[in-house]
């Protein structure tokens, strides 16, 4: 019975980091935008998530204010003197009145020959 367990288990992690390893080469892994705090946002956000979680955001400031609060109470690593000018990046780059987030689309799967 164990035996059983192990194999789908390892089949499951087979599968799991090819789907990943797949993924990673056909999509091109997006960025922050430059500006001041960009490696700053970068540094206190990936930490925990990718970047394009906060790249498809469109939140007022207020928002913003609310949401660097709330990452920072569950462990981002923002000073207090970083706290404002990485708010004011985030409302800038990612505000209410910013274009709609754009996917990077996938590449085009290689034709057979």
């Amino acid at each position: 019975m164990w035996r059983r367990k192990f194999i789908v288990s390892c089949s499951i992690f087979f599968v799991s980091s090819m789907v990943m390893l797949l993924r990673a080469q056909s999509v091109p892994v997006p960025s922050l935008p430059a500006g001041p705090m960009q490696q700053k946002a970068t540094t206190a956000c990936t930490e925990c998530h990718d970047a394009e979680i906060v790249l498809q955001q469109r939140l007022s400031k207020a928002a913003w204010t609310k949401e660097v609060d709330k990452m920072v109470k569950w462990g981002a690593l923002v000073e207090e003197k970083d706290r404002e000018p990485l708010i004011d990046y985030l409302s800038a780059n990612f505000g209410v009145d910013r274009p709609p987030y754009q996917a990077p689309h996938s590449a085009a799967p290689t034709p057979r020959k």
